[in-house]
């Protein structure tokens, strides 16, 4: 095997070339020359950017003037300043346009000068000093947000800590709602609060607290549930007022009031007795609204009935008098006459109401004839019962003369044995 020249430089390996490919190799006992890398450094950047002039085209120059080391070295720091220039200069370009900034519809641009509020931003293309000059942030104001007090997603996934709220009466329900807002200021909405969200939802819970804390149980569980959820608006209102925090409250939404679940079983066995009650008083109410009115109706039927018989008492009394008075007036003129007519009305009206039995006294027969009323009434209604209408009124004529003859008889005989 060959030996390899250590001393003789020319005869290393020409493949072996430095870091900017000259060729002609250094040697490892001795360190790179650093001037040397220099001024090719600086070569290939006037080569690069053209400082430098071919050789040949100035024919007063002299060719070993390239070679001069003070111009290679004026000439590579040219060149440096130049290329850090353009360096500059992009960097410079690209930090300017990191000012630009675009605003959306229905958005706002807060722009900040060192962290301080400088100016709003309209929407669309804006333009700010770069950054640490100046900052910006976009805010959706036109956005409705929601924030959840009591549960989260869902009415399953509760927070008893947040949910659970006393009542005046001192019992304990179990309150889920929504609050929707905007933002009204978004300078206020930034700079006053920390967590937004978290901040609009404590003032929730507060006021909700409040509320309820003046309400009893029932009213807020049943009927009162609107009229909550109206005056907790206003109350949240005011505070986040109070507070410049930048919200505007557009709704709060009562998702559930319950009473807590280690007494809801108890709470429904309530509610089912009150609803009970409700239930058998309803019915007592309707049966009093029917009864009642049916009740007035018969005491103010009785009145009327015992009013007109009173007229008609006292109509029938003042005839009565008036009637004695006109017999009595008869009676002194006539009084015979009158006594006789006085016995023969009563003795027709006694004998009209009562049954007649013909007896022949005067022959001495014992005979008894039968009651002839009684018989021509049960004939007439045998004939009526049969619809021969005609022989009932006939049967009817002749009981009538029978009852005028019989009368008429009486009356003889009366008069006979006055006599």
């Amino acid at each position: 095997m060959k030996p390899f020249p250590l001393n003789e430089p020319e005869k290393i390996d020409p493949l072996r070339d430095d870091m900017f490919g000259h060729g002609h190799g250094f040697d490892r006992e001795k360190p790179p020359d650093l001037d040397k890398m220099w001024k090719d450094f600086n070569n290939r950047i006037n080569r690069l950017f053209r400082w430098k002039k071919k050789k040949g085209n100035d024919p007063q120059k002299p060719d070993d003037e390239d070679d001069d080391p003070y111009n290679d070295k004026v000439n590579g720091t040219k060149g440096l300043k130049m290329a850090l220039c353009i360096l500059f200069g992009i960097a410079a370009a690209f930090w300017l346009a990191t000012g630009f900034f675009v605003v959306q519809e229905g958005q706002t641009g807060i722009v900040m000068t060192f962290g301080r509020f400088s100016h709003f931003a309209a929407p669309g293309f804006n333009w700010r000093k770069p950054w640490p000059i100046q900052s910006h942030e976009v805010v959706n104001v036109s956005q409705v947000r929601t924030v959840e007090v009591g549960y989260r997603t869902t009415l399953k996934n509760k927070r008893l800590e947040e949910a659970l709220m006393l009542t005046n009466d001192e019992n304990i329900v179990d309150i889920q709602f929504a609050v929707q807002y905007k933002l009204k200021n978004a300078s206020d909405w930034v700079f006053n609060n920390r967590d937004q969200e978290d901040m609009v939802r404590q003032v929730a819970e507060t006021a909700i607290r409040e509320v309820v804390g003046g309400k009893k149980m029932d009213f807020v569980l049943y009927e009162g549930r609107d009229q909550i959820a109206s005056e907790a608006q206003k109350l949240m209102q005011q505070i986040f007022d109070q507070y410049h925090a930048g919200v505007l409250v557009t709704s709060v939404t009562m998702q559930g009031v319950q009473p807590p679940e280690e007494v809801q079983a108890a709470f429904d066995d309530a509610v089912k007795a009150g609803q009970d009650r409700e239930r058998l008083k309803n019915e007592g109410q309707a049966y009093a609204n029917e009864v009642v009115p049916r009740a007035k109706g018969a005491a103010a039927r009785l009145k009327e009935e015992a009013e007109g018989y009173r007229q008609r008492v006292i109509a029938n009394a003042e005839g009565d008098t008036s009637r004695f008075k006109q017999i009595v007036r008869e009676y002194q003129k006539a009084p015979a006459v009158t006594r006789d007519r006085m016995y023969l009305e009563t003795m027709q009206e006694i004998f009209s109401n009562t049954t007649k039995l013909m007896v022949d006294s005067k022959k001495g027969n014992q005979l008894l004839y039968l009651p002839l009323d009684k018989l021509i009434s049960q004939s007439g209604n045998a004939s009526s019962s049969l619809g021969n209408s005609a022989s009932g009124a006939s049967t009817e004529t002749s009981s009538g003369s029978d009852s005028d003859h019989d009368s008429s008889r009486v009356r003889e005989d009366r008069s006979r044995g006055g006599r």
